[in-house]
């Protein structure tokens, strides 16, 4: 079997006594999409941070295309892009000063040059914008020409930290197309994101909290990890149902999603049968219950809190 292309051990990063990134095992094959998923304050940027040489870790070792993250940061730099959350782009330059700005950094050879900046414009549908101020994209736009930069000198290992944060949903599924034909190309990209919904298009997840790392897998093996089952609750009032549900199912994992109440239990029966009954009770018209596939986000809820619960004496 391989290497992998991203071997992390032990992975630690203290600020004082705040510690951003604690014990992380992470192990990334090369060709794969790998998500690190997380609410903001997870750690994930600090984790993103130590993988590209920026930041030295406090404990722990990682390896990156073959190379030791603290030890051989230089020739880290020729096998990686990354594509930070406020990645620089120069909003006086055109698109096309911008790339050949980034390949000016990176040392592309002059004969090389024209032809990769021709096929990233082409590849991101920016060619018709070549000429125009990058402080003149649309935030879509701005993220695409952040992504051809990163890419101007052709790495084996692309980092992106939650790359379509802000970005409307047309262009966030333009950006996955672009980052699935990446793949197939034979990059590698490690992405950080927030949106549980994003997490589904990756090959693998890791979860983390507060600097932990909670869940490893495919997402149906996340998935997996859902203690119990879920249970969908429609009714007339989800905040209050939400509310009275948190207060009166002790042994039960209570979440609020837009105008939906989701319930993860190991007793399905019971519980649908017993939520019914309070929320009746309470007053509220209940439209629905009904049990349903958990997503990410749902899995995410659930087993934090049941962290919770253990860890609380």
């Amino acid at each position: 079997m391989p290497a992998p292309i991203i071997h992390a051990r032990g992975l630690r990063r203290a600020f004082g006594e705040l510690v951003a990134v604690d014990a992380l095992d992470l192990d990334v094959t090369e060709g794969e999409i790998f998500g690190l998923v997380g609410p903001d304050g997870a750690g994930k940027t600090t984790t993103m941070r130590m993988l590209t040489g920026i930041l030295a870790p406090s404990a722990g070792t990682a390896q990156v295309a073959g190379c030791d993250v603290v030890r051989q940061r230089e020739p880290l730099k020729e096998h990686i892009g990354y594509m930070s959350q406020r990645f620089g782009l120069y909003p006086d330059l055109t698109v096309a000063e911008n790339i050949d700005f980034y390949a000016d950094i990176y040392t592309v050879p002059a004969a090389a040059r024209t032809e990769r900046t021709e096929r990233l414009l082409a590849f991101s549908n920016l060619t018709p914008f070549k000429h125009r101020l990058a402080g003149n994209l649309s935030g879509g736009m701005k993220q695409k020409l952040g992504l051809a930069c990163a890419l101007i000198h052709t790495p084996r290992v692309l980092f992106l930290d939650e790359p379509t944060n802000g970005v409307d949903p047309v262009s966030r599924r333009d950006f996955w197309r672009i980052l699935y034909q990446l793949v197939r190309d034979g990059v590698t990209i490690f992405v950080s994101t927030a949106y549980l919904d994003e997490a589904e298009r990756c090959n693998r997840l890791a979860l983390l909290h507060e600097g932990r790392l909670l869940g490893l897998g495919t997402p149906d093996e996340i998935k997996a990890m859902m203690p119990g089952a879920l249970i969908e609750f429609r009714t007339s009032e989800p905040r209050r149902t939400a509310a009275v549900l948190r207060e009166q199912l002790a042994d039960a994992s209570v979440g609020l999603f837009g105008d939906r109440v989701h319930v993860a239990a190991r007793d399905v029966d019971g519980t649908a049968e017993r939520g019914r009954a309070l929320l009746t009770a309470a007053g509220i018209d209940v439209q629905s219950v009904r049990p349903i596939e958990p997503s990410l986000e749902d899995v995410f809820v659930a087993v934090l809190a049941q962290r919770r619960a253990v860890a609380t004496p």
